[in-house]
């Protein structure tokens, strides 16, 4: 790994974990501030909200200003925010502090991705882009679970320090290995919105809110379908998580190399197959624990082989426009996070048990795969035009 992509992984961990930590904390935060879990759950809509609105507003803001100033810039916001949600009084400045603490995470992955392709070899910038990605699996690997226990066990407020000495630490490094890059365009903010008339920005945001949300319709309910289905004990959960994290970081070079291999889309509609395909194996396998386990490590690889091929073919397509549109591949990730949990929600209501969510994941997925394969034949019709024009 290059030396100059370790902040952008660095940051990745941070992002990964802030964002992840809370779902394993919710019982101690409820406890503290005397809510119920529903209300504290708030506390994660807030961060996805900040997430959303600030991917596209922060990048388009600052989008004239040299990378590393804007990513320096981006991780104090960080940082302050999650040391403001250690020392929150109460669940009311703990939901503020987390709506502004998401604000910075879909523009420093959109920054982030343009600052890895153009610090990469040619030929591997989906690659360079799966390194940063490689942060996000970590932490689910390890900081989440760390968080997640030391929450627990000592203070959810020790967590938030954890988390606000990461981003201390990612500024550092930002500062000292991060080389001084141009900025990547004129700044001119509309003509870098007007890429958003064209029919392949929204079949990229398409691809990303519909096609990943299936596998959080499978990874929101991950603990009932194991505990209720796959009979695994309550005090299983954890390692199961964790063995779906192994398959993340796995998956999230995989992802990078196949996009390198066979072309950005091409990946991306391959990747939606078999995300469409692995979820039926689990819909009919999940009674039987070690195949059940397996299907866990190769879904959980799935989960993110498809965010480098994304974030590559979408800054392919934005010429003049690559942070904005790879912010804007963020947003459209938490989008499918929120549609993935609650699509996939809908069936157990009904009664329909908990590998219902598989279906509706099966069906998110493969409109992603059709989304790919309208987006495959575009670029093909694009080269063809090209040619005849070079033919002429």
């Amino acid at each position: 790994m290059k030396k100059s992509l370790l902040p952008l992984t660095l940051g990745g961990l941070g992002i990964g974990t802030t964002e992840f930590v809370m779902m394993g904390m919710l019982p101690d935060i409820a406890n503290d501030f005397h809510t119920s879990i529903p209300v504290a759950g708030h506390l994660i809509s807030a961060y996805a909200l900040g997430v959303v609105i600030g991917a596209p507003l922060l990048v388009a803001f600052t989008s004239s200003y040299p990378p590393k100033k804007i990513l320096t810039v981006l991780m104090i916001i960080f940082t302050v925010f999650n040391a403001c949600s250690a020392f929150a009084p109460n669940h009311y400045v703990l939901l503020f502090s987390r709506l502004l603490a998401g604000l910075p995470h879909g523009a420093f992955f959109g920054v982030g991705s343009v600052v890895a392709t153009r610090l990469a070899e040619k030929g591997k910038q989906a690659q360079a882009i799966s390194v940063m990605f490689a942060g996000l699996t970590i932490a689910n690997l390890l900081t989440v679970p760390l968080g997640t226990y030391i929450g627990h066990h000592y203070s959810w407020r020790y967590t938030f320090g954890m988390i606000a000495a990461i981003g201390l630490i990612t500024l550092t490094f930002i500062q000292l290995w991060l080389p001084q890059l141009a900025p990547n365009n004129a700044g001119n903010i509309r003509s870098e919105l007007s890429f958003f008339r064209k029919k392949q920005a929204w079949l990229i945001i398409g691809l990303t809110a519909i096609g990943t949300g299936g596998l959080f319709a499978w990874i929101s309910y991950i603990a009932p379908l194991m505990t209720e289905v796959s009979k695994f004990s309550a005090s299983s959960v954890p390692y199961v998580l964790v063995l779906a994290g192994l398959g993340m970081v796995v998956g999230n070079f995989v992802g990078g190399k196949l996009a390198d291999k066979v072309s950005p889309v091409k990946a991306c509609l391959i990747l939606m197959i078999t995300m469409a395909i692995s979820l039926v194996v689990i819909f009919f396998v999940s009674q039987n624990q070690i195949l059940s386990l397996v299907m866990t490590f190769i879904t959980g690889g799935l989960s993110m082989a498809a965010g480098s091929p994304i974030q590559t073919l979408m800054i392919n397509t934005a010429k003049g426009a690559e942070m904005l549109g790879a912010a804007a591949t963020q947003a459209a990730f938490n989008i499918g996070n929120a549609l993935g949990a609650f699509l996939g929600g809908l069936p157990i209501a009904w009664g329909l048990g908990f590998t219902s969510p598989e279906i509706v994941g099966v069906i998110m997925a493969s409109t992603g795969a059709v989304f790919a394969l309208t987006l495959s034949r575009q670029k093909v019709k694009v080269v063809e035009e090209e040619a005849v024009l070079v033919g002429e």
